[in-house]
């Protein structure tokens, strides 16, 4: 997961993804990230409203660490998935071309939502982190289906 500062959006898409694994009980087989495609708050817990935002729906966001997306984790993860259009270019100039197949927009595999991008809600209110939560729930249920179905077919 993806976003700029990795202090909102991308570890908010970490924290729901990994407790949708571990119900899933794929803990074992899928490992869970992510990373900001700059380095504003490198080694800084996520955001305080988005980590008291996502702890009313039980996800802890509480370990995790910013640090920088890397030309590497395009080898070692299957997916990055970006957060919007601005995340998706900045993670495709440090792409390997022969990694491209692995970037998409974390809200290609929504279900419920049409929005083309989580937006940042940083500078806003309370609203924003919940709709960033909306958008990354539905995301994040459609990124399990996706590889659990590829799992059963693979």
């Amino acid at each position: 997961m993806a976003c700029m500062g990795n202090i909102c959006r991308s570890p908010t898409a970490h924290g729901v993804f990994e407790k949708l694994v571990a119900d899933a009980g794929l803990a074992h087989a899928i490992h869970v990230d992510s990373a900001g495609t700059h380095s504003y708050h490198v080694g800084e817990p996520p955001d305080r409203r988005s980590q008291a935002h996502a702890a009313q729906r039980g996800y802890d966001l509480s370990a995790q660490r910013a640090r920088k997306l890397v030309a590497r984790d395009f080898s070692d993860f299957d997916l990055v998935l970006v957060m919007d259009g601005n995340n998706e270019a900045a993670a495709r100039a440090i792409c390997p071309p022969e990694m491209r197949h692995k970037l998409h927009r974390l809200t290609d595999f929504c279900t419920r939502f049409k929005d083309k991008e989580v937006p940042d809600p940083y500078y806003g209110g309370s609203g924003g982190f919940e709709h960033v939560l909306d958008l990354v729930e539905d995301a994040c249920q459609g990124v399990l289906a996706a590889i659990t179905s590829a799992r059963k077919t693979g």
